[in-house]
């Protein structure tokens, strides 16, 4: 944007994104760079992290952005968007390798005595893990794992931001993940 048109923007209104390739560049050169930093910090990669901006600007050329008043705020939803897709992929490439925590161990699993016990030792550390956490983030990363609730239907039930959701979600990952790494 010019300063012409700035100036002549009423004061206050936010500026008007039209989606051309000229509008494009200029948010490309403003946003991509912070958008870098978050995937980076996300996915502690750089090589993704550059796949991922590119792919929300692949995005955000593709929509219908004639009516968009705030492009930067689009592109940090896509970007999030992004982020639970991978995570969900992950999920289902990881699926087959996962063995659910149940209070008995499923013995015809366990071929012999030290694999029965590593998994019983896993199962220890997990379990010590939950009872680590704060009260309410084990509440919400047992009400999204064990029951199988949408973070939206967490976000509705415990009357909080979807964001405060994620967050929880996020603390509880990062600290089993932590707790059963230390071996």
């Amino acid at each position: 944007m010019t300063a012409r048109q700035a100036a002549a923007r009423p004061a206050g209104a936010a500026p008007r994104f039209e989606g051309s390739s000229p509008h494009l560049d200029t948010l490309f050169r403003t946003e991509a760079p912070r958008l870098l930093r978050f995937f980076r910090k996300k996915t502690g990669n750089r090589d993704t992290a550059a796949d991922m901006v590119q792919e929300t600007f692949l995005r955000l050329a593709g929509a219908d952005s004639t009516g968009f008043r705030n492009p930067a705020a689009y592109l940090q939803r896509v970007a999030r968007n992004l982020l639970i897709d991978r995570a969900r992929r992950t999920d289902v490439k990881l699926a087959p390798m996962h063995l659910p925590f149940d209070e008995e161990i499923d013995r015809a699993v366990a071929a012999d005595q030290t694999d029965m016990l590593e998994a019983e030792d896993t199962l220890g550390r997990f379990e010590a893990a939950i009872l680590d956490l704060n009260p309410k983030t084990a509440e919400i990363f047992l009400l999204h794992r064990i029951d199988g609730l949408t973070y939206d239907a967490i976000r509705e039930q415990m009357n909080m931001s979807l964001g405060a959701v994620e967050y929880h979600i996020m603390r509880a990952l990062a600290h089993l993940d932590e707790a059963l790494s230390d071996q």
